[in-house]
């Protein structure tokens, strides 16, 4: 031991003439890993759900589909990309959650939020499921989407399945390709589908083209109406092909002749 000053930094051992700081605190490793201790074994972290939850992340898989080739392959649920095996392209599995301004291109086999204060103006959105809670300015393809947003939407809708919740009122100033929409709340626009329900207090205005349509009592459907069409198959259902004007003008049922059937 030796005396040293009280605001001295550093100091030489007179001994050994080694350099160190005399009052430098030796049981701060000690201390902070007594503090980090509690953390790691916090309720949260060690909790069977969430022991779970990682398990089941881990293991879950999910058949994806190449956007070039349109080959299927399985994967595995917490990979974030892969590689096609067919063409080689790679494929994005990540989920996008978007809070603010976004306007990159966004092409995944995950899932798109869209929340209340976001603002996606990309151009094209592609994606396995989508919810849409904020603004929308690009078009977007997926295989389920559910809007829950009151406003205009400019893009281009397409995919299998759309809902409409019963909070959401859009106006679609672009066609809607579907293979089914449900619809809840309220909707004005062009809709091409295979099968469109309007259910209890929902509102459909505009152009509808489709297969099938059921409306609700106590829902609304106004405007231009063409369905039963033999020939609206599947394919008229893509992105950048129309029906031919004789068949959209047209309607088969029980043999009468075509003519447009309004509704209201």
């Amino acid at each position: 031991m030796q005396v040293e000053y009280a605001a001295a930094k550093s100091s030489i051992c007179r001994q050994c003439g080694r350099y160190f700081s005399p009052f430098a605190p030796k049981t701060a490793l000690k201390l902070r890993a007594k503090e980090e201790a509690p953390t790691a074994a916090t309720p949260e972290n060690s909790s069977i759900f969430h022991r779970f939850e990682g398990f089941w992340k881990r293991r879950r898989s999910s058949v994806i589909e190449c956007f070039e080739c349109k080959r299927k392959q399985q994967v595995c649920g917490a990979a974030t990309s892969t590689i096609c095996p067919g063409c080689s392209a790679h494929i994005d599995l990540r989920d996008y959650k978007i809070t603010s301004g976004f306007s990159r291109t966004i092409r995944t086999r995950g899932d798109v939020h869209l929340t209340a204060k976001g603002d996606l103006s990309s151009s094209s959105v592609n994606c396995r499921s989508a919810l849409i809670e904020g603004q929308l300015r690009g078009n977007l393809h997926c295989d389920t989407a559910t809007i829950n947003f009151s406003g205009r939407i400019p893009g281009r809708l397409s995919g299998r399945h759309l809902i409409v919740n019963r909070k959401a009122d859009i106006h679609c100033f672009r066609q809607v390709r579907v293979g089914s929409i449900e619809i809840k709340g309220k909707m004005s626009g062009e809709i091409i589908a295979q099968m469109v329900t309007v259910y209890k207090k929902g509102s459909l205005e505009g152009k509808v083209t489709a297969r099938a349509i059921s409306v609700e009592k106590g829902g609304m459907f106004s405007g231009e109406l063409v369905i039963g069409q033999p020939d609206l198959i599947q394919g008229e259902l893509l992105p950048g092909q129309k029906p031919g004007a004789a068949s959209v003008a047209g309607l088969d049922i029980s043999g009468e002749a075509p003519q447009p059937l309004p509704a209201t």
